[in-house]
């Protein structure tokens, strides 16, 4: 059996006249094969201990597609999307956008991305024309917490157990501690490392938005919960090696946990993972992905094994850029059932 990769076309030196996401997210057109026909440029990332590659580079990757198929007046403002299949990041990834519909104000688009000839992800979404709402609009937007600010320019990222990414984030905060889940918020600036080119365009700033959209979100139902989410039992910990207890301990403190010794006793998480992601772009043109971003999540409801979030995205003058929504699989361990 041949040997996977995770490209089909050699991958080319990163540019360094653009961001580190747009190096990440570089599509490469596949015309020669067929029209509206993408891949991978670069072998896509797979978080430590997760089922598949980070589902946020296929998001980002299908708008990035989608965008190259409509006019340059229109913009993006509905994403819909689920997860088939967890990807592969050892195997080409093949995206195949299919123009439903080209309206005045509106057109359509759905993608399919596809692994050995299956599909792991399928997105339908929605662009409009620029301005086509007319002179006289309805506004309304909710608004970002006033007693919040930025971090510091020249804020420097260290992520727990050195993990490596294309965006700034700077540590969670949960608000209400003492309430019940579905009034707790988990709360964090993240901005895109460098500066994101001028050549990538406002559709580059929106492709990393939806990179970043899928960071931390199912996973807010654990955190409101305070659900013990690693692969071994809090009482196994001091057996384990002193990196390995640092490592937990920072991340647990990092997503604004707090001390560790408060999750002594608490639940285990069996299984955690996303099922479906929508997001809406409010103001697609005031995107600026590089420069920091305010993210809030809340979930109205979790049961029978799964789980609801909502975010919304705020640039940092307090503008809302986007409300995402997500449902994901949040199942807890099972105690094995008594022998009789």
């Amino acid at each position: 059996m041949a040997d996977h990769r995770p490209t089909l076309i050699r991958a080319p030196p990163e540019d360094p006249t653009k961001s580190l996401v747009e190096n990440c997210l570089e599509l490469t057109e596949l015309g020669i094969i067929a029209p509206d026909l993408f891949t991978n440029t670069r072998e896509l990332w797979h978080p430590p201990g997760a089922r598949g590659i980070y589902g946020g580079a296929v998001i980002a990757q299908t708008l990035a597609a989608a965008q190259r198929t409509v006019p340059p007046d229109f913009v993006v403002h509905s994403f819909h999307c689920y997860f088939v299949l967890a990807g592969d990041s050892s195997t080409p990834i093949l995206y195949h956008v299919e123009r439903v519909r080209e309206g005045r104000s509106f057109c359509t688009r759905t993608v399919q991305a596809r692994q050995r000839g299956k599909a792991i992800f399928t997105v339908t979404m929605s662009f409009t024309k620029e301005d086509s709402g007319g002179p006289e609009q309805v506004r309304h937007a909710v608004p970002m917490p006033e007693d919040v600010s930025p971090p510091p320019e020249d804020y420097e990222e260290d992520l727990p157990g050195g993990i490596t990414s294309p965006f700034d984030t700077y540590r969670m905060q949960i608000t209400d501690r003492d309430g019940p889940p579905e009034r707790k918020k988990t709360c964090h600036w993240v901005r895109a490392k460098g500066k994101i080119s001028e050549s990538g365009g406002h559709q580059a700033h929106l492709s990393a938005l939806a990179y970043v959209s899928d960071s931390y979100f199912i996973g807010t139902v654990s955190r409101i919960h305070q659900l013990w989410r690693f692969p071994f039992r809090f009482e196994e910990m001091e057996n384990l090696p002193e990196e390995v207890r640092g490592h937990v301990t920072k991340l647990n403190d990092w997503e604004g946990l707090g001390d560790l010794e408060s999750m002594r006793g608490r639940p285990q998480v069996g299984m955690m993972v996303s099922l479906d992601h929508t997001i809406y772009f409010h103001n697609p043109k005031k995107v600026r992905a590089d420069e920091w971003m305010y993210t809030e999540m809340d979930s109205p409801w979790s049961g029978d094994g799964r789980g609801v979030v909502t975010q919304r995205i705020f640039s940092k003058d307090g503008t809302l850029l986007a409300t995402c929504f997500q449902e994901g699989v949040v199942r807890l361990k099972q105690e094995p059932a008594a022998k009789l």
